[in-house]
């Protein structure tokens, strides 16, 4: 029985000899491609999926693609391009990590139990649970992208138990600590970045990627708008923030306006002291010769610091969680921190930092006791 013709090149719907529709397309390479089914829809699904890729300039695989194949086109045609460049590198990453245990099973073939015993083997290895935890969202994604496109019929990642990560309890340092380090750190030449990050919550990279223009002294405020990153092939370059809410202004507070006048006199002496050796790059925080900080050399630089202050050993992240613990214990509403720290959703902010807002809750419910009590 034959099906309707289609236009040149554009394939046709025929009952197999087998019992079995099937549809053929003719590829710009001149080669054919058939697609089979139990029913004359599912194959019509198929053959628009493959026609829609093949209009978008999409690479046509066939049915008996592997894993491998599925992934390494997804990462080039769908991936790069719509994610940002340390985005795409991480999602490169975790493929480079499942491929030697899932790589060679065919797509339409593979399973919960073959993706649960991939885990188990990323386990064995010695990755942390984190690192397992974070290729499962990868490939999480991947396969949604495959039912979406009708190359399976459900995702398989569904059914996986994904490791989950040990809760580490979170480092920072108290009120008394943050002053401490400001104190024993006056003469330092990033004195300026702790005072920012400890007080207002900046990551590292959009500190670091702060230009004087950035900085307001006559209004008070700060525009973050870019963030300093290290990509693969081309080192440190300055990108767009992590999310569309990283994009901020913030009204910076005295103490921290005075750290960055005195940061700017100081950073003014080591540029004549440098000469023709310093480039100018428009940035607050640099090295001493005008170039971006490097994320490594800053994380040294503040190790030493919190040695001479007699404070225990921290990242410079920890500076951030800092802030935010310090605020929120303070009464500040969960809304605005999440503003102040550039977080896409206010339940972002709650659900890492919840355990500050302990004592809050425990101070509502000794309340409440005490109204029912008075009755």
């Amino acid at each position: 029985m034959a099906g309707k013709k289609r236009g040149n090149g554009e394939g046709s719907i025929s009952l197999h000899p087998d019992g079995r529709w099937w549809a053929r397309i003719t590829l710009p390479n001149g080669k054919r491609k058939a697609y089979y089914g139990k029913t004359r829809k599912e194959v019509q699904q198929k053959l628009t999926t493959a026609l829609g890729d093949q209009q978008k300039g999409l690479p046509i695989i066939g049915e008996r693609q592997t894993v491998s194949q599925f992934l390494e086109n997804w990462l080039e045609h769908v991936v790069k391009g719509s994610v940002r460049p340390r985005t795409s590198e991480s999602y490169e990453l975790n493929v480079r990590r499942l491929l030697p245990h899932l790589g060679k099973l065919r797509l339409a073939a593979l399973t919960p139990d073959a993706i649960q015993a991939a885990y188990a083997a990323l386990l064995q290895k010695g990755l942390s649970r984190r690192t397992v935890e974070q290729a499962h969202t990868v490939l999480h994604t991947a396969m949604r992208y495959a039912v979406r496109a009708r190359l399976l019929a459900y995702n398989p990642t569904d059914a996986v138990m994904a490791p989950r990560p040990d809760r580490t309890e979170m480092q920072i340092l108290d009120v008394q600590q943050v002053q401490r380090l400001f104190e024993s750190s006056a003469d330092d030449r990033l004195h300026g970045l702790w005072v920012l990050l400890a007080t207002c919550g900046l990551r590292l990279g959009e500190a670091s990627g702060l230009r004087w223009e950035d900085l307001d002294f006559t209004e008070g405020t700060l525009m973050i708008r870019r963030a300093l990153q290290r990509q693969r092939q081309k080192g440190l370059v300055l990108a767009e923030p992590k999310t569309a809410r990283s994009r901020r202004t913030l009204r910076l507070p005295p103490n921290v306006l005075d750290a960055l006048r005195q940061h700017r006199a100081r950073q003014a002496e080591a540029r004549l002291a440098v000469g023709p050796a310093w480039e100018d790059h428009g940035l607050i925080f640099c090295n001493v010769f005008g170039r971006p900080l490097d994320p490594a050399r800053v994380n040294e630089a503040f190790h030493r610091a919190l040695d001479r202050a007699g404070l225990p050993r921290r990242r410079v992240h920890d500076l951030r969680h800092s802030c935010a613990t310090l605020q929120l214990k303070n009464g500040a509403p969960t809304h605005e921190v999440s503003a102040i720290l550039g977080h896409s959703q206010a339940s972002t902010t709650h659900n890492i930092y919840a355990h500050a807002t302990t004592s809050g809750q425990e101070e509502a419910l000794r309340r409440l006791d005490a109204i029912f009590a008075a009755r």
